[in-house]
């Protein structure tokens, strides 16, 4: 459950936090690209209450990341999908479960291998440079001011700390 709400910070993670930022959620999107569409599949398959994914699914759907069409009339019942945008966070979900299986893997093992389609191989998701393609580390990378940045709430002192010198995160 959230305590606490990022919509008024100025900050695209927070924003996007408000969305998909809490336990369940990458859970639910998880199990709708894994095929998983009805509402009860996935109260089964997460052990999730009715209410909670009522709630979490009402979420994701105001915040484009998934859409539900009826496939039953009397009484109306829904299947849930990804959007484009729920398409997109797929690769998001990808690297946290890389994430997780190096460093938090249950003891029996890696539940699930992703097969990349395109060269028939097992892969672990990696977060690449959109120019020219290396793995991006956190050593390796300098943030400064978007066209966007300022001081408010979320930013109150990076806009300040990015506006001065090059500066490197630890």
């Amino acid at each position: 459950m959230r305590n606490t709400s990022f919509a008024s910070m100025h900050c695209s993670l927070a924003q996007s936090l408000e969305i998909i930022g809490d336990w369940w959620t990458p859970l639910v999107l998880r199990d709708l690209y894994l095929g998983l569409d009805r509402f009860d599949q996935l109260v089964t398959d997460l052990g999730i209450s009715r209410n909670l994914l009522t709630d979490r699914l009402g979420t994701l759907m105001d915040g484009g990341l998934v859409a539900r069409t009826p496939y039953q009339e009397n009484p109306v019942r829904y299947a849930y999908e990804l959007t484009e945008a729920g398409r997109e966070f797929v690769p998001i979900l990808l690297a946290l479960t890389a994430w997780g299986d190096r460093h938090a893997t249950p003891p029996a093992g890696q539940p699930i291998r992703f097969t990349h389609d395109t060269c028939g191989k097992v892969t672990t998701a990696t977060v690449c440079c959109s120019e020219c393609g290396e793995p991006l580390e956190a050593t390796d990378v300098t943030p400064s001011p978007g066209p966007g940045g300022r001081t408010a709430p979320g930013t109150a002192l990076i806009a300040t700390v990015l506006a001065g010198a090059e500066h490197r995160p630890r």
